[in-house]
């Protein structure tokens, strides 16, 4: 059938009932007619489908369909099957099926009544299969989700890599479409490189969505307070809240639910009935929040997510693009909200340590995109659009003003000389190094690949150590962006100058640096230290009237102030303003016994402070527990009580020591007593015990680290959290 006799625009309106086509829809459809090999990246929401079903429906033959996601086969397969008076106008072929059924779908593309096949790359990969489609009239083949063929995207999947060889034995010269949402230059490069699709025509629609607004905030202890108050200003609207953990998934679900909003849990779990009702709930609007791991929202089509909160920063910039795409689908607004901690990149690191060397190394330089992307002080959209190969005029352009940075832009500083310097390191070390030996040799840091090139000799090892890494670090960003330096394709990451880097060389101009966001170190006890929260800020006059009163009641009591309260309980009091026994209990690091102790004083003091500044107290900020921990709590309170040897006890709940420790430390801090002593007498003697108790007791500071330096490496990490145990107990509870 040729192109000329085919009105697009007709079969369109005739088979979909649209008027008209969405963005670049049209030219791919007529790329796919006339028989040419395309590939299409498009957005999310952006009407990828289309683009090989309208072909499929017009051409001769049977259009094979490859897509990994079995629940969006089965949507698209519902959703022809209902444009046709035919069923067998489209199916899905897979494992699930009984011989009676494969039987039906055969005969239906014998008789060419099937114009879509929907199959998964595992059942291209059967001989069975193989042999059947080689005698039919195959009209091409279509690969959607076509990133999962490179390691380099955010879904790899090794049975993708051999579908060129498939395709080549289905038939000779079959057109092929590849499509996908989410692409990088160096995943496009592996797309079109495995299928085989030299001379295919490339279809890139804009990645711009200027209806989203992007923000990232710390992620400190306060995170659900602070999610639970961002929902409730959102009261009644949809929302995403991402988790890595299945757990996590399910305590958030709980404490959104105990504090009024209707949320539901979703993960890969659950049983299928479950999973079914939740999604079904949060599309028909009976829940307001589905918390869920990265599990939902594949073929997820609700056009108003009004926010998608990120509680643990994504594994790539690609998966979080795709999640966040989830909001403002209606062109509706779109919160983008994600919480960032280094402490979760180096989790997802420890994550990837069973895997081969190269699998790391993409998933740790993937991550590092993803740490940039969160440190940045620049544009975010002009930092995403970047990653995906796109320019943004971060003045003019649409959606310019659409995230926090643009909002609350940090001040600049001119950098031309150091732009210099930079580009100087990367041209004189023949553009050999990866960001990371960039700041190394700038710094003067050696190790074993500037060693092996001889770096440490030259005169320009050290140029930089003047300023901080960090300072280099932000610089090479924010140089990337501007486009005077690139990455390499070939060997990912490797830095390399472009024509305006070496112009810039030439001639140097004004070069405006911003200095990226740098988020709080732990703090004591293993804990971010909550300082300033975006939309929810910490009171520092409280915080000093606070701590002024814990002097004085420590005084008195004869008791060091840590002992009291934590120096982060005082901060979330400052935040929360409780003003009765009962909301005291809900501060952190603050029980039921602490709060009946030391409370009182503490709760007067914020009444008054509250009706002396006329303050409206943000009450949705009064989180209740959920108590999902007191079971394990309890347990832990009474094997302790029966002096059982602390190994067991943590052995028996499946915990590591450190974890275990943790939660000994999470009873004593909010005010239980713990009687460790028979514990504490095996493992130090009397002497060293006298010699700890004397140092907690004249401290201001209960930090272990602090405590590790004082002694000298006398005590390991574990002993002196074990008697720090010990003495919050005895003193302070």
């Amino acid at each position: 059938m040729s192109s000329v006799k085919i009105d697009v625009q007709k079969e369109l309106k005739r088979y979909f009932g649209f008027d008209k086509f969405k963005g670049l829809q049209e030219d791919v459809i007529k790329s796919v007619i006339e028989g040419k090999d395309t590939f299409v990246i498009m957005p999310t929401g952006g009407g990828k489908s289309l683009c090989y079903q309208l072909p499929a429906l017009v051409k001769e033959g049977t259009a094979i369909v490859v897509s990994p996601l079995i629940a969006l086969m089965k949507n698209q397969v519902d959703a022809l099957r209902g444009i046709s008076e035919n069923d067998g106008i489209a199916h899905v072929l897979n494992s699930s099926l009984t011989k009676a059924e494969v039987q039906k779908v055969k005969s239906d593309i014998t008789s060419g009544i099937t114009k879509l096949l929907y199959v998964a790359p595992e059942s291209l990969t059967k001989e069975e299969n193989v042999d059947f489609l080689r005698t039919e009239p195959i009209s091409f083949m279509a690969v959607d989700e076509a990133h999962c063929i490179s390691e380099w995207g955010h879904d790899f999947r090794p049975e993708y890599r051999n579908l060129r060889r498939i395709i080549d034995r289905i038939g000779d010269n079959i057109p092929i479409i590849g499509l996908t949402a989410t692409a990088t230059p160096k995943v496009q490069e592996d797309i079109i490189k495995n299928l085989g699709m030299k001379d295919a025509k490339t279809y890139k629609a804009s990645f711009n969505r200027p209806n989203l607004f992007y923000e990232v905030r710390p992620k400190t202890k306060t995170v659900d307070a602070d999610i639970i108050r961002f929902v409730k200003q959102n009261e009644g609207k949809s929302g995403i809240v991402y988790c890595l953990a299945r757990k996590r998934v399910e305590e958030l679900a709980q404490v959104l639910q105990v504090n009024g909003i209707n949320a539901v849990p979703y993960h890969a779990g659950l049983d299928a009935r479950t999973r079914s009702r939740h999604q079904d709930m949060f599309l028909m609007e009976e829940a307001d929040v589905v918390v869920a791991t990265i599990a939902f929202g594949m073929g997820i089509d609700k056009p108003d997510v009004r926010f998608v909160i990120h509680h643990d920063i994504p594994k790539s910039i690609e998966s979080y693009y795709q999640e966040t795409g989830r909001a403002g689908r209606d062109g509706g607004e779109g919160h983008c909200l994600a919480y960032y901690s280094y402490k979760d990149i180096e989790k997802l690191e420890k994550f990837m340590s069973g895997k081969p060397v190269a699998e790391q190394e993409i998933g740790h330089a993937l991550l590092q995109e993803m740490v940039a992307y969160a440190e940045t002080s620049m544009s975010r959209r002009k930092f995403i659009l970047h990653y995906f190969g796109e320019d943004f005029d971060e003045m003019n352009g649409e959606g310019a003003d659409m995230d926090d940075n643009s909002r609350n832009p940090k001040p600049q500083h001119e950098a031309k000389e150091d732009v210099s310097t930079l580009l100087t390191v990367v041209s004189n070390t023949n553009e050999k190094y990866k960001s990371k030996e960039v700041v190394n040799t700038l710094m003067g840091k050696p190790n074993a690949l500037i060693i092996s090139h001889k770096t440490d000799q030259r005169d320009l090892f050290g140029i930089g150590k003047a300023k901080a890494d960090n300072h280099w670090m932000a610089l090479v960003r924010q140089v990337l962006v501007a486009g005077l330096l690139r990455k390499d394709i070939e060997s990912y990451g490797v830095l390399k100058l472009t024509a305006e880097g070496e112009k810039f060389m030439r001639s140097p101009i004004s070069f405006m640096m911003t200095e990226d966001h740098v988020y709080e170190d732990l703090g004591s006890n293993g804990v971010l230290t909550p300082r300033k929260i975006s939309g929810t800020s910490i009171d520092p006059a409280l915080v000093k009237m606070l701590k002024d009163l814990r002097r004085r009641e420590a005084a008195r009591l004869g008791v060091p102030p840590y002992a009291v309260f934590q120096e982060m309980s005082l901060e979330d009091m400052a935040l929360k303003y409780p003003i009765s026994i009962d909301e005291l209990k809900n501060i952190i690091g603050v029980g039921d016994g602490k709060a009946r102790k030391y409370g009182k004083p503490f709760v007067q003091l914020i009444a008054q402070y509250v009706a002396d500044n006329d303050i409206i107290r943000p009450d949705d900020l009064v989180v209740k527990s959920t108590g999902a921990n007191s079971s394990l709590k309890l347990y832990i309170i009474q094997n302790v009580d029966r002096k059982l040897p602390l190994d067991d006890i943590a052995a028996a709940k499946g915990l590591s020591m450190d974890d275990f420790v943790k939660e000994m430390e999470q009873i004593v801090y909010s005010g239980t007593k713990l009687n460790i002593s028979y514990w504490i007498d095996e493992v130090l003697d009397e002497d060293q015990q006298e010699e700890m108790h004397e140092y907690f007791m004249e401290t201001e500071d209960d930090r272990i680290s602090v405590a590790i330096e004082e002694f000298d490496g006398d005590y390991d990490d574990e002993e002196l959290r074990l008697y720090r145990i010990k003495f919050i107990s005895e003193v302070a509870n």
